[in-house]
């Protein structure tokens, strides 16, 4: 009698303490609205709610991403739109000048008017975004540009010392768009055509070998006291000295930088200064820096040279002025782009919600109805165990 009031008692208990673990978790999901709240639950509905919890972590990073992105070009748009107008601006006043509506007495009025473009274009090539420059490439904590002025206060130069390279950063799985432009790529031409003698007053001609100068330069032609032509790009700064050379059909002319024009001086006729050209290289700041010179007449040209000269600076307004442009319509597509990318992620990641919710959020109605059910079980296992055990001494005596 003993072992079998024994094994009544175990298994009485161990059908009890069922009944009350399945009370204990319908009574859980009932208070969390949550039908898997640890791995045992489900294991299966776990792990499927862990990778879809990890996914969407990651969709909203890289809907974080796409945002910056935006934002980033949404701000560099502004800027290149307002570096077009100062653009604009300037071709109309050479345009005007080109017309004759400005005489040489309102050239310095010119000059100066450029010359504060210049100083507007510079400060939004240096403009930052949320504490970064926009125009730097990967360098974005340092200004992309730096500025070399002359005793007046004027800007001679504008070098560029950012990143050759574009910052990227993931916005999908296996995809990187840039966030940062480099401003070489963006405000210098590099369609390069064969350098174009504008101005001609020595005799020297083009020579054969391919140039590596950009935008405009001046041949400056002097005479030293041996009685040998020297020829300079840069202002004398560097010149070379005709007398030891063999070839005058072919001289290579050196800047301070390195850059090389290739000059015919077989057939030079005096000393003075000639003007090359080099289609397709022009660089948006050093073209308004020779503009505003040029209508300064800082090379003292005569007053037909300079009326000849002055109407095809258009044409170098034009060139960078499409550099913008282009710039701002690409800027437009990748904004586009990253809007209509943002989106298609935001659906992937609802679906990846809405199923995350599906698995983990319990039927309370259901949940209700098992909870009844279980205490109604429970209550009626209680009942019996009660009978099963409420074995007397009389009992055990028979």
């Amino acid at each position: 009698m003993s072992g079998s009031l024994n094994r009544i008692y175990d298994q009485v208990s161990y059908a009890l303490a069922l009944h009350s673990e399945a009370l204990a978790r319908l009574q859980e999901q009932a208070a969390s609205g949550s039908k898997v709240n640890r791995v045992s639950d489900d294991p299966s509905t776990a792990y499927r709610l862990l990778g879809l919890n990890s996914e969407d972590r990651s969709l909203q990073n890289f809907m974080d991403n796409i945002s910056e992105i935006i934002s980033s070009c949404e701000m560099t748009t502004t800027v290149l739109e307002g570096m077009g107008s100062e653009l604009l601006e300037c071709g109309k006043l050479m345009t005007q000048i080109a017309g004759g509506i400005y005489g040489e007495s309102n050239r310095q009025m010119i000059a100066n008017n450029i010359n504060d473009h210049l100083e507007q274009l510079v400060l939004l090539a240096n403009i930052r975004h949320n504490n970064q420059f926009l125009f730097g490439g990967t360098r974005t904590t340092t200004a992309p540009y730096t500025v070399e002025r002359d005793s007046e206060g004027q800007i001679t130069s504008v070098t560029y010392q950012g990143s050759d390279q574009q910052r990227t950063i993931e916005v999908s799985s296996g995809m990187e768009t840039s966030m940062f432009l480099v401003g070489s790529d963006v405000f210098t031409s590099s369609d390069r055509e064969t350098p174009e003698f504008l101005l001609s007053n020595t005799g020297a001609t083009l020579g054969s070998g391919t140039a590596s100068v950009t935008g405009d330069v001046w041949l400056t032609v002097t005479q030293d006291g041996d009685g040998h032509y020297n020829l300079s790009i840069d202002d004398g700064a560097t010149a070379i000295d005709l007398g030891g050379v063999t070839d005058l059909t072919n001289v290579a002319v050196t800047n301070a930088d390195g850059q090389v024009l290739y000059v015919n001086a077989s057939a030079l006729t005096g000393t003075g200064t000639d003007l090359i050209t080099v289609p397709g290289t022009f660089d948006i700041f050093r073209t308004l820096i020779d503009i505003r010179d040029l209508v300064e007449n800082d090379h003292s040209l005569v007053e037909h040279q300079l009326t000849d000269l002055l109407p095809k600076t258009i044409d170098w307004i034009t060139e960078v002025n499409d550099l913008v442009v282009d710039a701002e319509v690409s800027v437009g597509s990748r904004t586009a782009f990253l809007d209509s990318l943002k989106g298609r992620l935001g659906n992937i990641q609802a679906n990846a919600q809405d199923e995350s919710s599906l698995l983990e959020q319990a039927d309370i109605a259901q949940v209700s109805i098992d909870l009844s059910r279980r205490e109604v079980l429970y209550q009626m296992s209680l009942a019996v165990a009660g009978k099963l055990l409420s074995v007397s001494l009389l009992d055990y005596l028979k």
